[in-house]
Order: C-alpha cells, then structure tokens, then sequence
C-alpha cells in the first residue's frame, strides 16, 4: 500500500549503487521498488553496462518508463582495462582471483559516479537526497559527502552475517590465537568462530594480502556513512540486529525481506503461475521445461521434497558432488538438485556424467526419485510450492530470505562470503537449520548426507520441531510488509522513518553521526 511522503518534492531524487554482483543488484532493484512505491521519489541505480541490462530484463522494464520514478543509468566501465576477461562485470563463474581482480575494478567507478551526480545536479537542481551505496562500496561516503548529501550503506545480507563478516576482517582475530576458536568483537563469549567458518582467503588474511588491502579500507568507509539500512525483518534478527547497531553505531533501519509481494501470500504457486515470482527478481533461462518440473511437484507428497541449489556462482568439488549423489539415493526422499559442472571446471560448460555415480540419473527416472536441472531453476516459486519439505543450501542471504519467507526449514552447506555466518545463526540463534558441511572441499559422506536429511525432513521429532519455527519466521516475515487496519509492517515503518528522516534532516545532519 503507498504511503507517499507528503514533504517529497517532484526534483527529489536517490542515487543507488549497488555491488557488481546479482545477490547485490536484486535487491537493491527492490529497495528502489519499496521507496517509490511508498513515497514518489525517483530513484537512480547506476551500475556497469552489462548490470544494468540484468536489471532492466529482470525487472521486465515493468519499472522503468517516464512514470514509473525508476531509472537506471549506465557507468563507464571495460573490464579488459583491469586485466580481467572481457564483458567481466559481476561475480559470477569467476575464479578467486578475477574476483578479487573485480573487486579492485569497481574502485573505478568512482570517477564516472561523480559525472552522473553532476549530470543529475544539472537535471534536478539540487543533489540526490541521499546516496544508497553498497557495504562493499566505501568509497561512495566520501563522494556523497562532497556533494553535500547524505551517505547511506545498504548491506544486503543480514544482520548478525554483516556484523560478524565486518568484524572479522576489520580485526582478524584469528590471527591473534592459535586455537581454532576465537571469539569476535561485538558477539558475547557464548558465540565462539571456528576457523573453519572462514574461506581460505580470509584464514590466510593478515592485513597486508591483496583481500585485506580492498576490504578493510572499503568496510571502515562505510562505517562512516550516516546510517544504515540492512536486508531483515526486525522481528527475524533480533539479537543480530543488536549486535550490528553496538557496531556500527548508527541508526540501522531493517527494510524486510524484499520479495514480490506475490510470494508473501499463503497461496501456493501452480504451473500457470510457474515463473511469476522468480522472473519478478532474476533473468536467466530454466535449465528445464517449466512444465514438466511443476508437474513432477504436482505428483510429490506435501513437504515432502528436498531441494538442492549451492547459488548462482557456487558449486561443490567432484568427490562431494558424488557422496552427495549417493547419499541423496540413499534417503530416497525426493529432490530437486540445481547441478553444475564441480570445483575445477568451467561452471557454464556441459555437464558430465561421470561425475556422478554410474546410472545415477536414470535410476533417478526409473524410481521418479528426483530431478537434475542443469545450471539454473526458478528457485523462489520452487520454495513457495506445497510439496517442499527442506532446501539444501549454501545459506546466501537472498536463499534465506526466500526459504524462510515459505516456511522451508534448512541444511546448510556455507561456501563462501559471509554465509558460515549465516548458517551458525540459523543453527545456534534460530533452530532452523542444520549444517552438513563447509566449503568446496569440506569432507562429507554418503552416510553422513543421509543422516542429515532424514533428520531434517522426518515427520515428527526434530525435523518437525524446525519446520514448526521456520513456519513461526515465516509469519514474522509476512507480517513486516503488511499494512491494514491502522497497523504498519516494521519494514513498511522502517522504509517510511528512513525517508522521514531524509526529508527533515536539516542543514548540519551531514556532518552528524546518528547515534542508535
């Protein structure tokens, strides 16, 4: 429901400037979506060439027109410039070092962001409101601060995974100890890390490595932003959110779960509807008929089926990959498995079978056991559908959002980033998860596999017991975004403090810190 700001003007506008990578470009198009729809104002997403085409067809140009108060606008960038591959412009199917190699690229667009305020100046008459810019985009504070504007650092991963991820690498503490426990500043004695939770190149961090010499200056930048906003629901991340605040010690309002307001319904979605959540936030092709996939789920018992998907830009190594198969064949629960060439090859090249165990896919057909599907699946309406009874995840935030938001209870197989984090939170704080392992070379087990997923998708015990809170997480999701009868979602009234308080800053707020 619009609730527009009364106070916003028709030349108030927002720049946003999100990360070079899809789990940071989607929500940031949502955020944009929520604001507008709520108070009228234009927004601006600017990023690379190639993003914002993903933006635009992810989108379906359903938000840009002349009317719609959403805009993009293209960044100069040639990724060769930076002795990366060309048409290199976000994270995906890139090795650890054309990742890091991307990351020290986009410090250059800070050049082009300041002609496009410019440009805007020249447009509107007066700065943006306000510049949203990416955790991962420092830089940016300084360059709000110079046109007299108000900085903003969106995280778009929760609270509890931000705060620990920022922690880690602004003080590497386990480089202070050599226990493989350590406790982290921010987080009380009972939440101890273990080293494993850390990907390699944060483990081999010291300070002076090449991941160190990006991340801490751009974290502690960001630290020095106005305020915060940060992709969770209050209600979810209480704790997290408590210990993000004490850190970065400014205002963090929480703008919900960001998913089409379709999906937050109690409707389950059908065949007809198959790809209207998913299409809504990506833009990729179904490595699948749409058809058969949600006839095959059709057919499933309710929550009875386990689906498999390790993200956009993560796959496992070949051993996993094959205890993993046979221990899928072992449970003999049905599933859903997003399968990609492993660690080592070429995640967009074709996939072999000898990577999984002889005949396992037509023993698959044979027994209607499960489904492969090649590189990408809509995974959004998957989650929403009645037979999903748990999501084998590498616990990515925006994966968590979505299964959460239907209910869907999780195994977690962290890879990279901030996602140990996440998992240890959804484990230890909410009782919603199990871990089967960590990284591309975690060791694992057919045995193990099986274990697992009988605990977690059995129908009385524990397996129950997790899918009554996800359910219970589920309605705190929902009731975020909804507005009816004089009551306001806590995501809907966070949206609408954040632009109050952008409207009635006043003069000397930009040199202010405000103080949680």
């Amino acid at each position: 429901m619009s609730n527009r700001t009364s106070s916003s003007r028709h030349d108030d506008y927002i720049l946003m400037l999100p990360f070079l990578a899809h789990g940071h470009l989607i929500p940031f198009l949502a955020l944009a979506k929520q604001i507008h729809q709520r108070t009228g104002i234009t927004l601006i997403i600017a990023s690379t060439k190639l993003n914002i085409n993903y933006l635009r067809r992810s989108s379906s140009n359903q938000y840009e027109n002349s009317d719609s108060g959403i805009h993009f606008s293209e960044l100069p960038f040639t990724s060769s410039d930076h002795g990366l591959p060309p048409n290199t412009e976000t994270t995906e199917n890139l090795s650890l070092a054309e990742v890091i190699g991307l990351f020290y690229a986009s410090l250059s667009l800070e050049t082009p962001c300041r002609k496009l305020i410019h440009e805007s100046i020249g447009k509107y008459g007066r700065p943006p409101l306000c510049v949203i810019s990416d955790v991962f985009m420092g830089w940016a504070v300084g360059v709000a601060n110079s046109f007299d504007t108000v900085s903003i650092t969106f995280t778009t991963c929760g609270a509890y995974g931000t705060a620990a991820y920022m922690s880690i690498w602004l003080e590497l503490p386990h480089r202070k100890t050599e226990s493989e426990e350590f406790e982290v500043t921010g987080f009380p004695k009972r939440c101890r890390f273990h080293r494993s939770q850390l990907h390699q190149f944060l483990r081999a961090a010291d300070g002076s490595d090449r991941w160190s010499r990006f991340f801490q200056p751009q974290l502690k930048l960001s630290l020095k932003s106005h305020a915060w906003l940060c992709y969770t629901v209050e209600e979810v991340e209480t704790f997290g959110l408590q210990i993000l605040r004490d850190y970065v010690k400014r205002t963090v309002w929480c703008v919900g779960s960001l998913l089409p307001q379709a999906v937050l319904n109690d409707k389950s979605c059908s065949p007809s509807s198959s790809l209207s959540f998913s299409k809504q936030r990506v833009s990729k092709e179904v490595g699948i008929s749409v058809a058969k996939l949600f006839e095959w789920l059709d057919s499933q018992e309710p929550k009875s089926v386990l689906y498999i998907s390790f993200g956009s830009q993560n796959t496992i190594g070949a051993t996993q990959m094959m205890e993993l198969a046979v221990g899928l064949e072992k449970s003999l629960k049905p599933f859903v498995w997003v399968i990609r060439p492993p660690l080592g090859f070429d995640l967009k090249g074709e996939f072999r079978q000898e990577w999984l165990p002889e005949g396992f896919e037509e023993r698959l057909k044979g027994k209607n056991l499960g489904l492969l599907v090649r590189n990408w699946a809509p995974q959004l309406d998957i989650l929403a559908h009645k037979s999903i009874g748990a999501f084998l995840s590498h616990c990515g935030w925006n994966s968590v959002q979505e299964s959460l938001s239907q209910g869907v209870p999780i195994i977690s197989w962290p890879i990279a980033a901030e996602q140990s984090h996440n998992s240890k939170m959804l484990v230890e704080e909410k009782g919603v998860c199990v871990e089967l392992t960590k990284g591309a070379l975690g060791s694992i087990g057919g045995d193990e596999v099986k274990k697992v997923i009988d605990l977690v998708m059995e129908s009385n015990g524990e397996g129950e017991e997790m899918r009554k809170r996800a359910s219970e997480i589920k309605l705190q999701i929902r009731a975020a975004v909804k507005e009816e009868g004089g009551h306001k979602g806590s995501a809907l009234k966070a949206i609408d403090d954040f632009v109050a308080f952008l409207a009635h800053r006043g003069e000397n707020v930009k040199s202010k810190d405000i103080i949680t």
